[in-house]
């Protein structure tokens, strides 16, 4: 004579356990519990406004413009230099207060490797901003 305990004994379960995913939610409600006071800042202070409007002083130096044309020729401020002159212009340059920016006209067919050369020039003579100048795309 077998005696059956449960309805069920050997069957599939029927029921969900739902006693992992209540684990997991608890854990998570403590991290956010703990994460949630360092979200906000302790020190409050009065932060400045922009105005477009304004030029600031980088903005006041007039920047300087170097276009490299595709067989490596070097124009800055529209007149031809060499390496050595765009090297001794970079160390002036950078020792000016504040330190005027350098946009760089680069051909788009020119070799990528005299465009890093002048990038690895103005980064030892110590300029800090450098800027690439492009056209808009053609609008139709």
């Amino acid at each position: 004579m077998a005696v059956s305990l449960g309805g069920n004994a050997g069957g599939p379960m029927s029921e969900i356990n739902v006693t992992p995913l209540v684990d997991v939610m608890l854990v998570l409600l403590i991290i956010f519990m703990i994460t949630a006071p360092l979200m906000s800042h302790s020190v409050t202070i009065d932060l400045p406004t922009a105005n477009p409007k304004t030029k600031d002083a980088e903005m006041l130096t007039p920047p300087l413009d170097l276009a490299v044309k595709q067989d490596g020729s070097m124009y800055l401020n529209d007149h031809q230099v060499s390496d050595a002159e765009l090297r001794a212009q970079f160390l002036v340059e950078a020792q000016k207060t504040p330190q005027p920016e350098l946009q760089i006209r680069a051909d788009k067919d020119t070799q990528f490797k005299i465009v890093k050369k002048v990038i690895g020039d103005a980064k030892e003579s110590g300029m800090v901003h450098v800027a690439f100048m492009t056209t808009d795309a053609p609008k139709g």
